[in-house]
């Protein structure tokens, strides 16, 4: 799906509730460790609702645009404070407990991530698909690595992999490297070889870290059992219905390139984002041609071509290719863990690469990307939806830990200074930094946004 108003409703619905974890990290830790807290916001603007605490003295609001929120405490920095309040202020707490106040909002949101992605392993379980791969793309340089249907890849740079998504991640990370690239494969018939892909060059690499290319451009492919390009569901008013095409139609071909399973129909569809394409299809024993005009949505950062339908069948596997277990309370809060640290392990290394050149800087996303996937997630239903406030809160509390002074790593480093230090730094040092924090905020946010924008309107 494209950018629509469902997209921005859940949009809205992520970030009222990852923002408020964040900040309840910071108001609850403030409370416990003695600071006066004079405000907790939910959204900004103007107060719809206002409770004040009765002994705390907090204001409690919820604000009229639900768009992210905000605590503040005390400070005599920012306006006087009456002499039986002193104690209270930010600036009068020992220097340990201001640093834990700050990074109590990024750890709520891990914290977050973590218990609600433990609570999804206990409710449905894990599910892992091992990395058997299918026939690779003709000339690919999967195919000119000597990659097999059949082969599984055990290993990648000679880290292990046990799934299919540990082996896109390896694979994403090699690529970004500098050094070879070589899958470790096991055959079907149980030997080892190791394959080995050789880039012209550095610019080579660095285009296979684009949004969504790197297993597609090294012409790897998951295998998979051939389902019949028979469709199944059709969405109303979608490109599909409004061509006239009906559920139980066979598609023959795409542009006249025959269409041999559902699995080739999907990717000729996405080869063509707001295009129009002449489809072949059989309908009772008749063939026909209409034209369908494609839609486009954004899958993996990059912009594919949707019709809006369904298999008739559901896809299968190769008997063995998915493991799944359910697994218990511990074992659940464990993989959990391990799981969140992963993949901010995954966005510490592809910052680093995007800082680096070695990573493309189009895999930065902004709002509308944010809000296209939440609205995708939403559609595709809750357990969905609760994967990706997990993604999005890790993100949250990782890129709040930035040593970016108006963010709270940023505040954790002055902080930390003026501990060393002795004595406070200077106010014009602080504005320099609060400057300095604002340019470097405006400018991620500006090339968010200019991906954003090409990825919506090419």
């Amino acid at each position: 799906m494209s950018f629509s108003l469902w997209s921005l409703a859940a949009f809205i619905v992520a970030v009222c509730v990852l923002v408020t974890v964040h900040e309840f990290g910071h108001y609850w830790v403030a409370r416990r460790l003695g600071f006066k807290v004079l405000r907790f916001s939910v959204g900004f603007g103007r107060a719809l609702v206002t409770r004040v605490g009765s002994r705390s003295g907090t204001e409690y609001v919820l604000a009229a645009i639900p768009l992210g929120g905000y605590v503040k405490l005390l400070d005599e920095r920012e306006a006087p404070v009456a002499e039986a309040d002193l104690p209270k202020s930010f600036t009068r707490r020992p220097h340990w407990q201001r640093i834990a106040v700050l990074l109590a909002g990024p750890t709520a949101n891990f914290l977050f991530a973590i218990l609600l992605l433990a609570a999804i392993l206990l409710v449905s379980g894990t599910s892992e698909l091992r990395a058997l791969q299918g026939t690779p793309l003709p000339n690919s340089p999967a195919a000119l690595a000597g990659v097999q249907s059949g082969d599984e890849v055990i290993a990648v740079n000679s880290r292990p992999v046990k799934s299919q998504g540990e082996a896109c991640v390896a694979l994403f990370e090699g690529v970004a490297g500098s050094g070879p690239l070589t899958l470790t494969l096991r055959a079907a018939n149980g030997e080892q070889r190791v394959a080995r892909f050789a880039f012209a060059n550095a610019a080579e690499r660095r285009a296979l870290t684009d949004p969504g290319s790197a297993p597609d451009c090294l012409g790897l492919q998951v295998q998979q059992l051939p389902v019949p390009a028979i469709l199944g569901k059709v969405v109303p008013n979608g490109p599909a219905a409004a061509a006239g095409l009906l559920p139980g139609d066979e598609i023959q071909s795409i542009n006249g390139e025959p269409v041999h399973d559902y699995l080739a129909l999907v990717t000729a569809v996405r080869a063509h984002p707001n295009d129009s394409i002449a489809v072949q299809y059989l309908r009772n024993g008749r063939s026909a041609t209409t034209r369908v005009q494609v839609g486009s949505t954004v899958k993996d950062g990059a912009r594919v071509g949707i019709i809006q339908v369904t298999s008739l069948h559901v896809p299968a596997f190769p008997p063995g290719m998915e493991r799944r277990s359910r697994p218990g309370p511990l074992a659940a809060l464990g993989l959990a863990s391990t799981e969140a640290w992963n993949m901010t392990r995954f966005q510490v290394r592809m910052l680093w690469g995007m800082l680096s050149g070695d990573v493309s800087v189009k895999n930065l996303g902004g709002p509308l990307s944010i809000a296209e996937y939440a609205g995708d997630a939403a559609q595709a239903g809750l357990a969905v939806f609760l994967a990706m406030l997990v993604q999005i809160s890790l993100v949250l509390g990782f890129m709040n830990l930035l040593p970016i002074p108006i963010l709270d790593g940023g505040q954790v480093l002055m902080q930390s200074i003026e501990w060393l230090k002795g004595s406070p730094l200077s106010e014009r040092v602080q504005l320099a930094g609060q400057q300095l924090g604002i340019a470097l905020v405006a400018l991620l946010l500006g090339l968010a946004l200019y991906n954003d924008i090409t990825r919506q309107f090419g």
